[in-house]
């Protein structure tokens, strides 16, 4: 599995890449110049159950890290993952 990340000026998105195709997306938007928004996470019903939106999460997480940025998580999938480890107060708002 293979995450591919494409961010223009105003909005981003993580794809998990497989061999069969696309298993999901999580998509974010910019909230001025040191935040992301991340507003949805999405994984087709055939990869469910593989860990694919956590690694979609911890994606954007090392993004925003190299990035400096804070991540505000709209999503609820997202908020989940990111309030469940303390591991990834340092870019949550």
């Amino acid at each position: 599995m293979k995450i591919e990340h494409t961010k223009t000026e105003k909005k981003g998105h993580f794809d998990a890449v497989s061999k069969n195709g696309k298993a999901g997306t999580m998509t974010y938007t910019w909230t001025g110049e040191s935040r992301i928004t991340i507003e949805h996470t999405e994984v087709y019903t055939e990869f469910e159950g593989e860990g694919i939106g956590k690694k979609l999460v911890c994606e954007a997480v090392e993004f925003a890290r190299q990035e400096n940025l804070k991540i505000i998580p709209e999503c609820s999938y997202a908020n989940h993952v990111l309030q469940s480890d303390d591991t990834f107060s340092d870019v949550l708002i």
